[in-house]
């Protein structure tokens, strides 16, 4: 089964990012415009073993899927280096950079929004990171069926 994930506020901490630059430079007015921010981005909790988890499930192929800030050409290649960062190699080749989600066919999207970027009409189910639904990484694996003793 393919699994899509979001980076932003699904692997790593976008909104936090957005609002300490914010508080820092108000005159700022597009923090992600500005070198090095997606690059810089902290992993959220549990991700990064979730994702690793998923990639040693024989049920699951998860790949990448982020939609790019289309005016910030830098993104494009900070988003990749910090996949290579922090998922290794392996992940870069399952790095997909994508502004409609809905043209790539899979199983599962996990993501932050619903809609936006195309995940109104992914024909997968949505599992919507955040959520009271899928609060965290936690719920996703056990929704997925990746318990500690089946990972």
């Amino acid at each position: 089964m393919i699994v899509f994930v979001d980076m932003d506020d699904t692997l790593c901490a976008f909104s936090k990012a957005m609002e300490a630059s914010l508080a820092k430079n108000p005159g700022i007015r597009y923090p992600q415009s500005q070198h090095g921010f997606f690059e810089e981005l902290e992993p959220l909790p549990h991700a990064l073993a979730a994702m690793h988890r998923l990639a040693r499930s024989p049920h699951y192929s998860p790949y990448i899927l982020t939609a790019p800030s289309v005016k910030n050409p830098l993104c494009y290649t900070e988003k990749r280096v910090w996949v290579e960062k922090h998922l290794g190699m392996p992940f870069v080749e399952r790095f997909i950079i994508c502004p409609d989600k809905s043209l790539l066919r899979g199983n599962y999207l996990i993501d932050d929004h619903l809609e936006g970027r195309g995940q109104e009409s992914f024909q997968g189910l949505v599992l919507h990171f955040g959520s009271k639904a899928f609060p965290n990484w936690s719920a996703i694996l056990s929704y997925l069926g990746l318990t500690e003793s089946q990972s």
